[in-house]
């Protein structure tokens, strides 16, 4: 049996498995990626790439190739509540497009919002760009139609069977560290005997992804980006003519050309693409790591999908877990660096979990008014005008916080880890906010200068210590010295002025591993807890 090494044995080769070989080979670490389905996926499991997304996938330099795939900027992100796509509109939650929301951010400029704003994209395009940017990296070995059986692991490495889905060959790879990204039924998570902790099967529901070109039928409203009514939600997948509705509540036996018609109201010219049941669970694995071994996206969590969380949140623990694997592999980062995973990711999990789960019993909540006043189909009456008005009024009031939720998607901060310096600033979280604050373990917030700059734009592959103003930082280029650290040095400017800090020290995800106002006694023990070393 052949036998291959390589620093990082990444299984899985969804979204998160391919950000995270992306990141490795950032800082020059090998991995190879082993995915058992011979192409990216033809399933659309999700439909918004959010902006701190985007964010990261900037950093990976990317996020221009993404968009080129993606809907267009122009387009706006509306969620309509209608009675039916042949009815009437009930209540409109209206988002400005990409394109719009980055000029108000711009011209805000308060740290609230992203340096990239959201994107909407299918996973199934989304998947071929990072599939070609691996295949072009010379430090990911891509192996699709290989999947994960069985690992080992001591104290030095992990060794792992791949098994060629095709002909059945089996190969050993022998690797500092192994990943698992092979999702939900993860067999690299049962191997390791980690538990999965949250409520399964909480709903049974049912997606079918079809063409159609009937805009008379499917875009009355519009095309908006979510349709949704009493019998299911509606996804403008690409703007035009790929859609994909999901039902929820009905048997998994359904006939998926009835849910067509059934939702829209009558017959219409349709293709379907890919039909399948499907059963959300919200859960987080008990633990992210166990020796050398780690989990991370699906594997690691999920969750029901309002608020599109799910993917989303796998890309930060891709980037977390990338950046501070590359760290230990080549040197630098000490021993509480990778346990920080686990602290920083887990937690985030289990409260996008809840905010998701959350977000569901606002959609029930909804579901139950529509069904009180909408199911009668005397609702779309001219005589009903007034129902109608009031019903859009409570969906209005229930509101729509799964698309609104600024502080889960980049407004979080990771408190308690070994590898931020503690500011004592205590802070309550704000599902609903980032509130552009410089906080230890907080992301550090966007913001433009005054020469049109972006300060995200001027951070380097690894630390990067921000000087706002003059300071002697002898100290800590010969503390930095065996780091990759970049030094940013800038005038004080008005948009900085809200912050007191004048030194920020920025890890190589962007949040903030120690700040101050002036230039602190001893680099080397910020640098040290920085970087694993010694613990907070």
């Amino acid at each position: 049996m052949n036998t291959f090494d390589t620093d990082v044995l990444i299984a899985g080769g969804g979204p998160v498995g391919m950000t995270l070989a992306l990141e490795l080979a950032r800082h020059g670490v090998r991995s190879i990626v082993a995915e058992r389905n011979t192409s990216t996926t033809d399933h659309p499991k999700m439909d918004l790439t959010n902006g701190r997304s985007m964010e990261l996938f900037r950093r990976l330099g990317i996020v221009d190739k993404l968009r080129a795939v993606g809907v267009a900027q122009s387009e706006p992100l509306d969620i309509v509540w209608a009675t039916g796509p042949l009815g009437h509109v009930l209540h409109r939650f209206a988002y400005p497009a990409p394109q719009a929301a980055a000029e108000i951010t711009r011209l805000n400029n308060d740290g609230s919002g992203t340096r990239e704003p959201s994107m909407r994209v299918s996973q199934i395009v989304l998947e071929p760009v990072l599939k070609q940017e691996i295949d072009a990296s010379p430090a990911v070995d891509v192996r699709f139609g290989w999947k994960y059986t069985t690992l080992e692991q001591d104290g030095e490495s992990v060794t792992a069977t791949l098994v060629n889905s095709e002909t059945g060959e089996e190969v050993l790879v022998r690797s500092r560290y192994l990943v698992g990204c092979d999702g939900g039924g993860s067999k690299v998570r049962r191997d390791l005997g980690i538990d999965l902790e949250g409520q399964h099967a909480i709903a049974q529901a049912f997606m079918v992804h079809f063409q159609s070109e009937d805009v008379d039928t499917l875009g009355r409203f519009g095309l908006a980006y979510h349709l949704q009514t009493l019998k299911g939600t509606m996804i403008a997948q690409n703007g035009r003519d790929i859609f994909t509705l999901h039902v929820v509540g009905c048997s998994p036996d359904s006939d998926p050309a009835e849910l067509l018609r059934d939702f829209v109201g009558r017959d219409f010219d349709f293709d379907i693409l890919v039909a399948n049941p499907w059963t959300p669970h919200v859960v987080v694995a008990t633990a992210y790591r166990s020796g050398r071994a780690f989990l991370c996206g699906d594997a690691a969590h999920q969750f029901v999908p309002t608020g599109g969380y799910g993917m989303n949140t796998g890309i930060g623990d891709a980037i977390d877990l990338g950046w501070k694997l590359a760290a230990t592999i080549t040197g630098w980062g000490g021993a509480a660096l990778l346990d920080s995973y686990d602290t920083e990711r887990r937690i985030t999990a289990i409260r996008n979990r809840d905010m998701a789960f959350g977000h569901l019993a606002t959609r029930l909540a909804i579901n139950e008014q529509l069904a009180l006043h909408a199911a009668d189909a005397s609702i779309d009456e001219p005589d009903a005008a007034d129902r109608r008005i009031a019903l859009g009024h409570a969906i209005r009031d229930l509101g729509n916080a799964e698309n609104e939720s600024w502080g889960i998607e980049h407004g979080f901060r990771y408190e308690n880890s070994a590898v931020n310096v503690d500011d004592g600033i205590a802070t309550d979280f704000d599902p609903m906010r980032c509130q552009g604050h410089i906080l230890s373990g907080g992301r550090l917030p966007h913001v433009v200068l005054n020469d049109g700059r972006a300060l995200f734009d001027l951070l380097g592959p690894g630390f990067t210590l921000v000087a706002i103003g003059t300071f002697d930082l002898t100290g800590f280029a010969e503390a930095a010295a065996d780091i990759p650290a970049t030094v940013v040095s800038l005038e004080r400017e008005s948009v900085l002025e809200r912050w007191p800090s004048r030194l920020i020290l920025v890890r190589p995800d962007q949040h903030v591993a120690w700040h101050g106002t002036q230039v602190p006694e001893d680099w080397r023990s910020i640098i040290n807890i920085a970087t694993g070393r010694s613990a907070a």
